[in-house]
């Protein structure tokens, strides 16, 4: 087997850390990975599948030769920064943050999705990833869209802390341990603009001028890139306190006639699409019909549930969905381009 020089950058992050366990865990063909972070993590050990540990090594002073492939989730920043200098060293970067995303020569990819986008690394050596509430939604919405041609997306999401780093998490734990020892939170905000513990906010990344988040910006502008320039997509996200896990209410309205039954039928065939619902034709109580986030957490797939047809409009779908958003709505997202691009573009003699 053809092994390749894996590099993660952002190695000791909540993704980073996904990244690693999934290298193994999908049995990557790889030579080396390197564990790459800030100065202030280097000397720190990581684990790369069960048995392989690995020191970190500093990102700052790293030298990317010979490296083939890397991981990047470091933060746009940082990104913006390295991820240059291990493409001029002949890397090819998978990145996970915002930084290339709307980049017109940088693909923007979904393996169940636009696999096909992966060709076109080679005008910059670099392939992003898109945004986790993003890649949930576009799993789902590309089955759909093929057969009954969406023109119209309105997405509500309920997003983890842990989609905001690991200092999130920590920050909803200790306002929780706080909160119920009856003290105030409010020594512990860091992360948030407002109390997370037992609490939503109504506000992901920065506000723009027109009062959209640019979270909310980037779910509509990433899904017309990916999937269809002319559908339109209102976003409204929210920052719920969960650990792992992100949930979506979706409605979409179609050009063709649709029932609950024939986008079942359909989502039943999508690749990286479970459905669990229940089946109101035929059954009062189903045991599980519908998924949560913590039932979701460590899994691979997006869960559909509780779909129903919007009566408002001529043809209108309503549906929840919800996934791992450290796997597929980030780790396992990059691994899978990395799969199809050494299976299909960077085979070696």
């Amino acid at each position: 087997m053809v092994g390749y020089r894996v590099a993660v950058m952002g190695a000791t992050g909540n993704v980073g850390r996904e990244m690693l366990r999934l290298l193994a865990e999908r049995d990557f063909p790889t030579e080396e990975v390197i564990a790459l972070a800030s100065e202030r993590s280097v000397g720190k050990e990581v684990v790369c599948g069960r048995k392989k540990v690995l020191k970190v090594r500093d990102l700052a002073t790293f030298d990317f030769t010979g490296v083939d492939i890397v991981l990047s989730s470091p933060g746009a920043e940082a990104s913006a920064r390295y991820t240059p200098q291990a493409v001029s060293s002949g890397c090819v970067v998978i990145d996970n943050t915002s930084y290339f995303r709307m980049e017109h020569d940088v693909p923007l990819v979904v393996p169940e999705v636009n696999p096909q986008a992966i060709a076109d690394y080679r005008k910059r050596n670099i392939i992003a990833n898109p945004n986790c509430s993003t890649i949930q939604m576009v799993v789902v919405l590309r089955t759909l869209h093929d057969a009954f041609r969406i023109r119209r997306v309105v997405v509500s999401t309920y997003q983890s802390t842990s989609g905001a780093g690991k200092d999130a998490m920590d920050e909803l734990s200790q306002q929780s341990v706080r909160l119920l020892m009856k003290e105030s939170p409010s020594q512990e905000r860091r992360k948030f603009a407002k109390q997370i513990a037992f609490n939503i906010i109504p506000h992901i990344d920065s506000f723009m001028e027109d009062g959209t988040t640019r979270e909310e910006w980037k779910m509509a502008m990433e899904t017309r890139k990916i999937l269809d320039s002319s559908i339109a997509v209102h976003a409204n996200c929210c920052r719920v306190p969960t650990y792992v896990g992100h949930a979506e209410y979706v409605n979409i309205e179609t050009e063709r006639s649709l029932s609950v039954n024939d986008a079942r039928v359909v989502l039943e065939r999508a690749p990286g699409v479970v459905v669990i619902d229940t089946d109101t034709a035929t059954a009062v109580t189903v045991a599980k019909d519908y998924m949560t986030p913590v039932e979701v957490t460590g899994t691979d797939c997006v869960y559909v549930s509780r779909l129903r047809r919007d009566h408002t409009v001529d043809h209108g779908l309503s549906f929840w969905c919800v996934a791992d958003n450290l796997r597929k709505g980030a780790a396992l997202n990059a691994i899978q381009i990395a799969e199809i691009l050494v299976r299909d573009y960077m085979k070696r003699p």
